[in-house]
């Protein structure tokens, strides 16, 4: 996504991670499902829900506190993808697995999609959005390892 510090300390906003976990996937397959009754249309309704999952992290201002759960996720993740040495085992293994797991939902969201079934396409949000919660828990675990061990905020960004 591109996203400088500052974008990422602006999507630790809550409002940036809830509608981050609950808004893409459902507006991409009515975006997809359109097709059936604007056609090509459909092509501009998924551009529209692109350019709304590339705006979201930019679009809320940075949180006063990062006491949050959500917060911490996303600083979390941050940790992930800078500081990856520092991440203890054990959430790599569980991070990686918990990857792989939302992963499989693709399956059954794209085979819904395809065949406009409302029920696998359900499934496939279920377990990708549940496989992403649980990422993002662990990002919280992560965090707090990593400010226990003397890290902050500022260890987050390019210059660290």
């Amino acid at each position: 996504m591109g996203m400088k510090d500052e974008v990422w300390l602006r999507h630790a906003n809550s409002w940036s991670v809830w509608t981050r976990v609950l808004t893409p996937l459902p507006l991409l397959a009515l975006a997809i499902w359109s097709r059936a009754w604007i056609g090509y249309w459909a092509w501009l309704a998924v551009g529209v829900v692109l350019v709304w999952i590339w705006i979201n992290p930019r679009a809320f201002s940075r949180p006063e506190s990062f006491d949050s759960w959500s917060a911490q996720g996303v600083l979390g993740e941050r940790v992930w993808l800078r500081h990856r040495e520092k991440v203890a085992e054990h959430h790599k293994r569980v991070a990686n697995t918990v990857a792989v797991a939302s992963g499989v939902g693709l399956l059954p969201f794209a085979y819904g999609l395809w065949a406009f079934d409302l029920g696998f396409t359900c499934l496939g949000i279920v377990v990708i959005s549940g496989g992403k919660m649980w990422f993002v828990d662990r990002m919280a675990w992560v965090w707090g390892d990593f400010l226990r061990d003397g890290g902050t905020i500022e260890d987050l960004t390019v210059g660290s």
